[in-house]
């Protein structure tokens, strides 16, 4: 009895040694090379060796409790803000308040983009996230009056409405459906129109599925096995590389040496830019820029549109000063006049209190990557130079003393917030250029749901599913159904 007892103790400190050196295996690696510097560093953990928190991570917001994950790091190392971590391979700190949130996101002095290498080989080595701070300046000129522009908006609207009647229309004929799957249908014809013109059904339907195969890779685990998520999301974006290079092949034939005065669509402008040196973009860079633009424009067009659709069912109260808004502005318009305006969209405050209201609390990303090019120090503490910054949007805008009740629906407490405290867009420089597009988008197919249309889903409390986007498993399942200008 006694031997067998020596062999328990010593096996249980061998299993406490080993687990004491598993756990400080990061911190040799990364914290131990800081010298003086890690003891400045934000409280956290390391986590497991190479695979750091991302497991802790991965399983909360593949729960039902996301913010669980977070959560851990306040209860063991208290509501400091900010915290060190190895996420997606690389050392970090979060930073969760709205003022270092800002301070990251606005400092282009000592941070660079620093997405994950596995997003960068995903979206794109030539696209805006990993492209430098003048390059992306130079684009983001060219490109962002092609989609914000005032001009532009006004020519975008006409085609916008025109697809929103039609689906709503069609839908409400088709019997059960899943809703939140057709609306990302019609944002993604959209967002084809506005960048490509125009294309065949079949290409539209290879490139959104393609699309949907890659989103579900970005947030993964960086495993270049098949069945993973990863590896998945490679073929998807080689095979949607394939498609690009036709549609570039096929743009530069028509050509044939002739520039037209005016860029048709945005694969027209990038086809046609050059910069003061007489440098044209390559094959490359257009294709990465318009994958870039393609997957941002529609995912978070179609999720936003969908939850912003369920809530106002769940909440007649909203739904109802929603649409008495709605019914005022056709009731002031000249009897002559077919379709919205711009001026219009502008009287639409209350919607656009609803859209607001919907992007804070399903908050679409959920992460920015920022890498810093130096030291810098937030709040007292050290972010060291090549170390990523993660700027951790569910915190602000699910931050209780920002926000009361801070998962409760409710557009009215859009009055005002202050800078730092709303980032659906991000901030600073690197501000999404199309976030005017995809508020229009929306609140076009809200004024024509909530005039004429209601939506019965099969299950309202179906559960949710939170990456690589929050939206219901069965993808909210259900019938679009007409009804009188004056029911719900």
């Amino acid at each position: 009895m006694g031997s067998i007892w020596v062999v328990l103790v010593v096996l249980g400190c061998g299993i406490l040694v080993l687990r004491y050196l598993l756990k400080n295996v990061n911190w040799w690696l990364y914290e131990s090379k800081l010298s003086v510097k890690q003891y400045s560093l934000p409280p956290g953990d390391m986590g497991w060796p190479f695979i750091g928190n991302m497991w802790s991570f991965l399983r909360a917001f593949k729960s039902s409790d996301p913010d669980s994950f977070l959560s851990s790091f306040r209860s063991r190392y208290g509501d400091s803000g900010i915290y060190k971590a190895l996420m997606f391979g690389n050392p970090s700190v979060i930073v969760t308040t709205p003022e270092s949130c800002k301070k990251v996101l606005t400092d282009d002095d000592n941070f660079t983009p620093g997405w994950p290498i596995s997003t960068i080989e995903l979206i794109g080595k030539k696209s805006f996230i990993a492209m430098s701070y003048e390059e992306h300046k130079r684009l983001r000129r060219l490109t962002s009056s092609s989609i914000n522009g005032m001009e532009s908006l006004s020519m975008y609207l006409t085609y916008i409405e025109e697809n929103v009647i039609s689906s709503l229309e069609k839908w409400s004929n088709m019997g059960e459906i899943e809703f939140l799957t057709h609306i990302r249908k019609l944002t993604f014809k959209i967002i084809m129109h506005i960048f490509l013109s125009s294309e065949s059904e079949h290409v539209m339907e290879d490139l959104e599925r393609e699309y949907t195969t890659l989103n579900y890779g970005v947030r993964a685990m960086r495993i270049n096995v098949p069945g993973f998520a990863y590896h998945k999301a490679l073929k998807a974006r080689k095979n949607l590389v394939i498609i690009f290079q036709s549609i570039v092949d096929e743009r530069r034939k028509l050509r044939d040496g002739y520039i037209p005065k005016k860029s048709k669509d945005m694969m027209d402008a990038l086809i046609d830019v050059e910069d003061e040196y007489g440098r044209k973009l390559d094959d490359e860079e257009i294709i990465d820029i318009m994958l870039m633009y393609l997957n941002a424009g529609h995912e978070s067009s179609g999720h936003i549109t969908m939850w912003a659709t369920f809530f106002l069912q769940n909440h007649p109260k909203y739904h109802q000063k929603a649409k008495e808004e709605q019914e005022e502005i056709i009731r002031k318009r000249p009897s002559t006049q077919k379709g919205l305006t711009l001026k219009e969209i502008r009287q639409m405050g209350f919607l656009y209190k609803v859209i607001d209201e919907t992007m804070r609390v399903i908050t679409f990303s959920l992460v920015v990557f920022r890498e810093a090019k130096s030291d810098v120090n937030i709040n007292g503490y050290t972010i060291p130079k090549g170390w990523k910054a993660l700027v951790w949007f569910r915190s602000v805008h699910l931050n209780p003393e920002i926000y009361p009740n801070p998962k409760e629906f409710n557009p009215d407490r859009w009055d005002e917030h202050k800078v730092g405290e709303f980032l659906p867009f991000g901030a600073g420089t690197r501000l999404c250029p199309g976030n005017d597009l995809a508020k229009m988008e929306i609140a076009v197919f809200l004024h024509h749901f909530l005039l004429h249309y209601r939506l019965e889903q099969n299950n309202p409390n179906c559960p949710v599913r939170y990456l690589p986007h929050t939206r219901p498993i069965d993808n909210c399942l259900g019938r679009v159904k007409k009804c009188s200008s004056t029911s719900m």
